[in-house]
């Protein structure tokens, strides 16, 4: 599939639910409505959803939520998209996961294919870390991540940096990443959804984060990339990756490879804007074949914009998408 700005769009996120064990202040809001169950795509809906990308040419699929292991079953299309892995087919199955069910499905999804995750962790420290979740206990996440990299799973950890919240403990997880073998992202916090608290006074630019780190850490240059918006660089006393995401201060829109679908069967061609196909509606209708179900993905790719418009500012206060991250699926 090639977008309008010739883009070959290879790479499928998608959310498989939009609910959370955790409450992240920078993702949710404390007391979430959540989506009623009719609204949500079966996983059989969604493997043939997946199954229609992966024959339009996607190779690479990343599940995501809300909190992905926390779906009933979730195994069981995790498994089934695993065994579509080959030549000519996907290439790749990853999650992005809190690490919270972790412990209990390490082995599992390695058998099933998967060979790296994404974790989030924005702090190590206990009480700060329950504070950014709200009420998240950090021994059972790192209990997750230690039993995935036992498993024999590859770790990134993924970080939002936040102004005056965790911006103190950059350095403390680069040492700690390269202790343990995991590579490192930090990410800019965006503005999406309603979460009870002002993102002026979240936002923290990476570009002043990166300066701040050369102080202390070599960062070489690398050409590594994975297939999504991170920017990795070495650092040369932990030979471990650090990857920035930076969809405010430097977007990543001219090399963008990537569609999200919702759990409700939204795609959106965009993170950052509100164009989408509703491709629910087609799977439910008896009427439409195969045929017709990537004809309208199709469609809906040609409407690919250029990027995003993110804009965190005073005079911004409002999200400048309404839905939540863990709607659209990370």
């Amino acid at each position: 599939m090639i977008d309008p700005f010739g883009r070959r769009i290879s790479y499928l996120r998608v959310s498989v639910t939009d609910r959370c064990d955790l409450r992240c202040v920078y993702c949710m809001a404390e007391d979430m409505t959540f989506l009623p169950k009719a609204q949500i795509l079966s996983l059989e809906e969604l493997e043939r959803l997946c199954g229609a990308f992966i024959g339009l040419g996607v190779e690479r699929i990343r599940l995501t939520g809300g909190e992905p292991l926390v779906r009933r079953d979730v195994m069981s299309l995790i498994r089934n998209l695993g065994a579509r892995i080959g030549p000519g087919a996907l290439r790749e199955l990853t999650l992005t996961t809190n690490g919270t069910q972790l412990a209990k499905h390490a082995e599992g999804l390695y058998a099933a294919g998967v060979r790296r995750l994404n974790v989030s962790l924005d702090s190590l420290d206990p009480a700060r870390f329950r504070a950014l979740t709200r009420w998240g206990d950090i021994e059972k996440t790192l209990h997750g991540i230690f039993a995935a990299k036992a498993a024999g799973l590859a770790i990134k950890i993924n970080a939002v940096a936040m102004k005056g919240v965790n911006e103190d403990e950059f350095d403390r997880l680069i040492a700690w990443c390269g202790e343990h073998g995991f590579d490192l992202t930090l990410i800019e916090t965006m503005p999406m959804g309603e979460i009870g608290e002002d993102r002026t006074n979240q936002y923290l630019p990476l570009s002043l984060v990166r300066r701040r780190l050369r102080e202390t850490w070599t960062l070489e240059d690398t050409d590594y990339a994975t297939g999504g918006p991170a920017r990795y660089m070495v650092v040369r006393e932990t030979g471990r990756r650090l990857g920035f995401i930076t969809p405010m201060t430097h977007n990543f829109c001219e090399s963008c490879n990537r569609v999200r679908l919702t759990c409700t069967g939204t795609l959106y061609m965009c993170l950052g804007q509100e164009d989408a196909a509703d491709l629910r509606a087609l799977l439910r209708d008896p009427a439409v074949d195969e045929a017709g179900l990537r004809e309208a993905i199709e469609a809906a790719i040609a409407r690919k914009p250029k990027g995003h418009d993110f804009v965190i500012d005073r005079r911004h206060s409002r999200p400048a998408v309404g839905r939540h991250m863990s709607v659209t699926g990370g």
